[in-house]
């Protein structure tokens, strides 16, 4: 054995304790770089972000800025345009999706450019490395702050995937001012979300990041073109643009100014703001394009009517409830018609606008029909004598005819004869919040005595257009439905709805198509309008934000025309009626029976004629306990066959024995009426538990 082949064993020993030990080196030193990064305390990736509040179709109607004064808005790629998203990455950070956060080519050619050229020539930073520092909002320094770069990038590698990599990179990124973010970038440059963005649009937001003040287009349109030049050299290089798709995107004209953001329906966005802390999406019952058509009518006749003259307007679909346009003033920053005040939720008179109400309990109760005859004539209750708005007395008319004059004294008969309280209660069971000046109500109210709002009246309007039992008005998406209680019967509201179509439209309307009615304040300080179809409602106020008369302002003449234009741009046409209810009685003035032929307070006396049917049973003022069970009615006199009004509505028809069961009315006071073959009746009131 040579000496040379004695020491190969311990050289074979050797070079083994030498690859272990570098093994070993190499661990260690991974386990330390490993510790380096996992101990890496990352900055928070939770930023504010701006309250959207959004139309039923989820485009945006209105944002606010966060706390800071910054513009940043919420991102989910799915918002972005897919093919912005890969040009992005082709510009930033090609390697992006296989690297670990840091991309050591990129690092050493741009190390490699700055030795040599003696200045940054590109830089080596990957997306994670600029969202790292976007993240602690600090520079890149020389070294130490590269360093701290690459530490957090890899970090957040290890934390995040790829897509909330890039998501979180879009969210923080600076573009100019006050504007940060992918989105607000998009509204603040190019007014729209950014779903579909051209080449030329594409290329400016993928420059800007890297310089956002220096390339704002607004302030620095040269630099601002060189940049979106080199964006887009560099992307037709990498295949992703023609050169014709280049040419046409260096031709487009960069955005001189910030479009700003939408501020549409700014009073409700306000108030579902205020009501809904914390919440950070508002998604609307709102129809975007409804909503601008309708801000743009108010501004329209707001600016006709008078350099003060502030407007508002509520629309609402009254099958579901919901608002599809709200508008309160004509302009939100017009200091001169105090546009900051939403006359939607004012307090203020409703003029006649509650007039219908009170003829909707007054035909359910039995005291009158749209053909009994009522007179207008000069009275006094206790020292308040009511007047009409002209001051004519017209003598005896038909209901029909005191609804669409809009007169004082037949409705405050009626107001009298149910009670004021029972018209308050009423109001509230439709859902509006009447607000009395002071004390109980007054015969007053049913002629605008009570602080009422347009949404309260919309709210009403809704309810009688609904059939007398209506949805509650929603404004939020995420709103369930809910049912007011039921205010007038559905063939009492169908009567109000037959009336209120045969008012007289403004000049170059359509007629017979909209119920409506129109009111005027005390001192014309409020003009109202409130019509529907068979499936809208709309109401209209004008007058001034602080309460100051308009002389010579009526509801008829300043705010019925912006009614009808409202309906004409909500939709093609009018929806047609629905038939009148089964159980309505639709009978000529010389066809009612004796009692509602004409109105006379309940104490009236009638003279009996002695052929006329009379009710034996149940007898008047009967309380009755029924516990669910039909209601037995007996008849002595008359002529058959015979009919059994209850409230008003026909209960039952044809009966031609003295002696029949029908349905119980239900519990409270009822008042019931048969009607024999020759119209001749006979009324009992009972009560029923």
């Amino acid at each position: 054995m040579t000496q040379r082949a004695a020491h190969r064993p311990w050289r074979g020993a050797a070079g083994l304790v030498a690859l272990l030990g570098l093994v070993l080196l190499l661990w260690g030193g991974w386990r330390s770089f490993d510790h380096w990064i996992t101990t890496t305390k990352l900055p928070p990736t939770l930023a504010a972000v701006s309250v959207e509040v959004q139309n039923q179709g989820g485009k945006l109607l209105r944002a606010y800025p966060v706390e800071d004064g910054i513009w940043r808005m919420d991102l989910a790629l799915e918002q972005v345009d897919p093919v912005f998203l890969t040009r992005l990455v082709a510009y930033e950070d090609k390697r992006f999706h296989h690297h670990a956060g840091v991309d050591l080519l990129a690092l050493l050619r741009a190390g490699g450019q700055m030795l040599w050229h003696g200045e940054v020539v590109s830089g080596g930073s990957t997306l994670t490395m600029q969202l790292a520092r976007l993240l602690e909002n600090g520079s890149t320094g020389r070294w130490a702050g590269k360093l701290r770069q690459i530490r957090l990038a890899l970090a957040l590698e290890r934390q995040f995937g790829k897509a909330e990599l890039l998501r979180l990179y879009l969210l923080h990124a600076p573009y100019g001012g006050n504007v940060e973010g992918l989105r607000a970038a998009s509204y603040a440059w190019f007014g729209k979300e950014p779903q579909r963005l051209s080449p030329s649009e594409a290329a400016l937001l993928i420059a800007l990041p890297q310089a956002p003040e220096a390339r704002r287009p607004d302030r620095q349109a040269a630099s601002a073109r060189l940049g979106r030049a080199r964006v887009l050299t560099r992307l037709h290089a990498a295949g992703l643009l023609t050169q014709a798709e280049v040419d046409l995107a260096q031709g487009q004209v960069l955005p001189r100014t910030m479009q700003g953001f939408p501020r549409l329906a700014p009073h409700l966005s306000d108030h579902l703001r205020q009501q809904n802390p914390g919440q950070l999406r508002l998604v609307t019952t709102l129809d975007r394009e409804v909503q601008a058509q309708m801000e743009t009518l108010l501004a329209e006749a707001a600016r006709q009517a008078g350099p003060r003259i502030s407007a508002a307007l509520l629309a609402v679909d009254h099958q579901t409830g919901r608002v599809v346009a709200s508008v309160g003033s004509p302009a939100y920053q017009a200091a001169g018609r105090q546009g900051y005040v939403d006359m939607t939720r004012a307090l203020r008179s409703p003029g006649s606008t509650l007039k219908p109400l009170v003829y909707g309990l007054a035909f359910d109760q039995g005291l009158v029909h749209p053909e009994s005859l009522i007179r207008d004539a000069p009275v006094d209750y206790e020292g308040y004598a009511p007047q009409n708005f002209d001051g004519v007395f017209r003598g005896d008319l038909r209901v029909r005819q005191a609804l669409q004059l809009s007169l004082n004294i037949p409705v405050v008969k009626l107001t009298r004869e149910l009670g004021p309280a029972r018209l308050m209660a009423a109001l509230r069971q439709s859902g509006a919040q009447p607000r009395l000046p002071a004390g109980k109500p007054g015969l007053a109210v049913s002629l605008g005595g009570v602080g009422t709002s347009l949404t309260d009246l919309v709210q009403l309007y809704a309810v009688l257009a609904a059939g007398g039992q209506g949805k509650e008005l929603r404004n939020l998406l995420n709103s369930a439905e809910a049912e007011t209680a039921r205010v007038i019967s559905p063939a009492a509201a169908w009567h109000l709805s037959d009336v209120l179509r045969g008012l007289a439209p403004p000049p170059g309307a359509r007629a017979g198509v909209l119920a409506y009615k129109t009111g005027t304040s005390y001192g014309h300080r409020d003009a109202w309008a409130i019509g529907w179809d068979g499936r809208h409602v709309i109401g209209i106020w004008m007058g001034r934000a602080d309460g100051t008369p308009v002389p010579g302002a009526f509801g008829g003449e300043l705010a019925a025309p912006v009614l009808f234009e409202a309906f004409g741009r909500l939709k093609p046409d009018f929806t047609p009626f629905a038939p009148p209810p089964p159980e309505t009685l639709i009978l000529g003035a010389a066809e009612l029976p004796l009692p509602l032929r004409r109105f006379r307070p309940r104490n009236a006396v009638f003279a009996q004629d002695p052929e006329a049917p009379q009710l034996v049973f149940p007898p008047d003022g009967a309380r009755l306990d029924l516990r669910g069970e039909a209601l037995l009615v007996k008849l002595r006199g008359g002529i058959a066959p015979f009919a059994l009004m209850v409230d008003g509505h026909l209960l039952t028809r044809g009966e031609h024995q003295r002696e029949f069961e029908v349905p119980s009315p239900g519990p409270g006071f009822s008042g019931l009426v048969v009607v024999d073959a020759k119209g001749q009746s006979s009324r009992v009131n009972v009560r029923i538990d």
